[in-house]
């Protein structure tokens, strides 16, 4: 049988609104981690367009490239350094690549059942679209009229909405005298200060890699896999979780080290790319080339180019992406025993994290099929 790899490239406006869907999620976490951790500008810059470009040539798709969230959200904390984000990224890495040599990341994703999977994909929408209303609390009439135009979308589909919506949000931002964060200081690191020491090797591990594999494993591989294939059908079929693991695991080892924000793919980023228009590979590539662009250009001009799109605006966006990834197909397919699994699972991915969703939920998923068995008698799948 043969296999389409993906897309045509598709150049048009809708593919460059596309590109731009993901910001939300992306610019908060990446410029946090600039500010706060010390990670230069272009290091982090150019790793998110190099990935960018790999992934739009790989897949042909819209598949994204998204900052690992719980590595950049801790070093937002201030209590790592940019030699234990470059640890993590490679140990991490490593372990993707592993998983996705070996094939074992296919033996999870098949033992994962349906209704896990939907309150996965609910919970994580949730969570993200508190941190989008988070995000436009500061300046609420700025994210208000994003929020006004990105809605054009269910008018004019083909209107490039994400386009228009930064658009006004820069232009909003200047009206009002309102800024992002900037990306500071021009500064670059030096491989000998990227290099751990074991005391920095021993916190990546614990305070880093642990934490981060699980919410890699179910949304960066097993979701993006599937999103995927509901979204392009035949033509996502190698986009699977091995090749997803792989490709994560082989940008981090290779990149991390020269001061790259750990990366990953995300069931979210492809929402936020395909809501706001994105149907092939043009849009990552889009995005990837002007990462690359920016990494060499004088740090300053990438500093205002970022601090010119207020938090609002990226928050307007993030909530549209975080719509688009809780209310799926699954959700509405569901049989009603498993609405109770769907429940429990969204609501302890959003207040904790999907490793304790995807545990809780298979606790309760193991109870409602032992009450289907006792109370009907046979054994009822899982799941929408």
């Amino acid at each position: 049988m043969t296999v389409d790899r993906g897309t045509p490239y598709r150049w048009s406006a809708q593919e460059l609104s596309g590109a731009l869907g993901d910001l939300g999620t992306l610019l908060p976490l990446a410029l946090g981690a600039i500010a706060v951790a010390g990670l230069a500008p272009a290091g982090v810059l150019a790793g998110f367009g190099l990935f960018y470009v790999a992934t739009a040539l790989i897949y042909r798709l819209p598949v994204p490239v998204q900052p690992m969230k719980a590595m950049a959200a801790i070093a937002m904390t201030g209590a790592v350094t940019p030699a234990m984000l470059a640890a993590g990224g490679v140990l991490t890495g490593v372990v993707l690549l592993v998983l996705g040599l070996t094939g074992l990341i296919t033996r999870f994703a098949r033992i994962v059942p349906q209704s896990i999977i939907a309150g996965l994909q609910l919970g994580l929408g949730l969570a993200l679209g508190a941190v989008a209303l988070e995000l436009m609390a500061g300046h609420p009439a700025i994210g208000g009229v994003v929020l006004a135009v990105l809605a054009l979308m269910f008018v004019a589909p083909k209107l490039p909405t994400a386009l228009l919506g930064v658009a006004v949000a820069i232009v909003l931002g200047q009206v009002f005298g309102v800024q992002n964060a900037a990306l500071g200081a021009v500064q670059t690191l030096s491989l000998r200060e990227l290099w751990p020491s074991v005391a920095e090797l021993e916190g990546a591990v614990s305070q880093l890699v642990l934490p981060q594999l699980a919410l890699t494993l179910t949304n960066a591989v097993l979701l993006t896999a599937l999103i995927a294939g509901d979204y392009f059908g035949k033509e996502a079929e190698h986009v699977t979780t091995r090749r997803l693991a792989t490709t994560s695991g082989l940008a981090n080892i290779a990149l991390a080290p020269f001061g790259a924000l750990p990366m990953c793919h995300g069931a979210g980023g492809l929402a936020a790319h395909y809501r706001f228009g994105a149907r092939s590979g043009a849009a990552p590539l889009i995005l990837g080339l002007a990462f690359l662009g920016l990494a060499l250009a004088p740090a300053e001009i990438a500093a205002m180019m970022f601090a010119a799109i207020p938090a609002a605006g990226l928050g307007a966006l993030l909530l549209f992406a975080a719509g688009e990834l809780a209310i799926s197909k699954r959700l509405f397919d569901s049989r009603p025993s498993c609405w109770p699994v769907i429940a429990i699972t969204a609501g302890v991915t959003a207040v904790f994290d999907p490793f304790w969703g995807l545990l809780v939920g298979g606790v309760a998923e193991s109870i409602r099929a032992l009450l289907v068995r006792l109370v009907f008698g046979h054994r009822t799948a899982s799941g929408p």
